[in-house]
């Protein structure tokens, strides 16, 4: 039987394309020129003797043929990831490469640790640090342009991914210093201090919203925003109240002294922040880079929060738990 000729880069450069429906896209992600790509594409196609995608359609799209192929070259090109990077790294200390993308909420204090930490535990290795809000780093992670990824776990199942789980970060009430009234008047909307949302967009404003809709709380929305500190900063300046977590909170450190954190009344809830990988990605290694970042987290987010605010004590706790096969 002939030996098949097919090459590694032009089955990537179709699935990218496949992925994106657009030569242009495709060009920006792999980093090679327009004309290239769909030379990849054209010497595919010709190998195989069929039509993989419809390049008739913008964006393009695949053709019953590449559908079928797609489905194989995805696992194959799986496999052989993971070839290559269980080779790579059979030895901790000679791994080759590693991308992690970190949710914002650690960009300043544990990222820069972590990065210290890998980068003297690898010495071989070309570490990349991404720093996205927990949708944009999960995203990421899909689409194997990551290969870990710290975050909050999505609302909706994504099915490939395995789960350290670090951190309960449960939901506060983050009002200014000198606030008197009970936080349950906040929730009744018998407060004049507005409710000042994050992001709908984001998993946090997701979460927040639909534990309201849960307790029947319909609150105004005047305020919504992606900035968690500006949230913060609009708080301490007495402009509204906010649905927060203590680590979110601990972020806007120059508004610690004008900003109380109160327990949510009623029927408390919490996010967790969790080490996501790949079946690519090797689980020794995932547990080293989940136990380091268990550490971090502690020294730098959990004792401080709890020395400032006892009662968060059982509440806001490092996890280590057993990894989850997928979410």
């Amino acid at each position: 039987m002939e030996r098949s000729k097919l090459s590694l880069r032009w089955l990537e450069v179709f699935l990218m394309t496949a992925r994106s429906g657009s030569i242009q896209d495709t060009s920006a992600e792999s980093g090679l020129s327009a004309s290239t790509v769909s030379q990849h594409l054209l010497n595919l196609e010709k190998h195989l003797g069929v039509n993989l995608l419809d390049h008739s359609k913008r964006p393009m799209e695949l053709t019953p043929a590449g559908a079928i192929f797609a489905r194989h070259v995805k696992e194959g090109v799986r496999l052989i990831r993971r070839g290559e990077t269980e080779l790579k790294t059979g030895n901790w200390s000679d791994a080759q490469d590693l991308r992690i993308g970190i949710v914002d909420d650690f960009d300043a204090e544990v990222a820069p640790e972590l990065a210290q930490l890998l980068a003297s535990a690898l010495p071989k290795s070309r570490f990349v640090h991404y720093s996205r809000p927990s949708h944009e780093i999960l995203k990421l992670l899909v689409d194997m342009k990551l290969d870990a990824a710290v975050a909050t776990p999505p609302l909706e199942p994504m099915p490939g991914l395995m789960e350290f789980r670090l951190l309960r970060d449960p939901f506060v009430i983050a009002v200014p210093a000198d606030f008197t009234a009970a936080p349950e008047d906040l929730l009744l909307g018998q407060s004049a201090l507005p409710f000042m949302r994050y992001s709908r967009h984001q998993i946090i404003g997701s979460m927040i919203e639909i534990h309201l809709r849960r307790l029947k709380i319909q609150l105004p929305s005047r305020i919504e925003l992606e900035s968690n500190h500006s949230l913060m900063g609009l708080v301490a300046d007495g402009s509204g109240w906010a649905i927060t977590t203590p680590t979110s909170f601990y972020r806007a450190k120059r508004y610690h002294d004008r900003v109380n954190l109160l327990p949510f009344p009623t029927k408390g809830f919490a996010r967790h922040m969790s080490l996501f990988i790949t079946d690519v990605f090797p689980p020794g290694m995932a547990e080293v880079v989940a136990s380091t970042l268990r550490t971090l987290i502690a020294r730098n987010f959990v004792d401080s929060m709890i020395e400032k605010a006892p009662w968060l004590d059982g509440e806001f706790t490092v996890l280590d738990t057993p990894n989850t096969p997928s979410v």
